[in-house]
């Protein structure tokens, strides 16, 4: 049997869907906060959002989320075009009441960001990351 070679590269990652309690709280978090639109809701469990060029899915979590179910994410990011308006994203979830996990941080290879938490409990980096940013 020969050697299946790997096909070229993705064309990265668009999609995220995530189970959530508290799937109202997320909808509004990621649309009234983060800039994200409504882009199909199939039925009373499930949004699917979208900044035009991405896709969130959020699940309504069918029961309460097994911390050791194995499945864990680390954090989801948005990209952010410019360095300094990561600072502006700060200042703004800051005064929206977000819980921030983290300050804005500079790091050694150009890129700006901080961390906060979405109500439930997933944590969110806003991120400037040069090779991905078009600022």
């Amino acid at each position: 049997m020969s050697r299946i070679e790997r096909p070229e590269k993705t064309a990265g990652m668009h999609h995220l869907a995530l189970n959530v309690s508290e799937l109202e709280k997320c909808v509004d978090f990621y649309t009234r906060l983060l800039g994200m639109s409504i882009e199909w809701r199939p039925d009373e469990d499930n949004y699917y959002l979208t900044s035009g060029s991405d896709n969130l899915a959020l699940h309504r979590a069918s029961k309460a989320i097994d911390e050791n179910s194995g499945q864990k994410l680390d954090h989801l990011g948005f990209i952010i075009d410019n360095a300094d308006d990561v600072i502006q994203w700060f200042a703004f979830l800051k005064q929206e009441n977000v819980e921030l996990l983290s300050s804005v941080k500079d790091h050694r290879d150009g890129a700006r960001s901080f961390y906060c938490k979405d109500p439930d409990g997933n944590a969110v980096q806003i991120i400037y990351h040069p090779p991905l940013s078009t600022g």
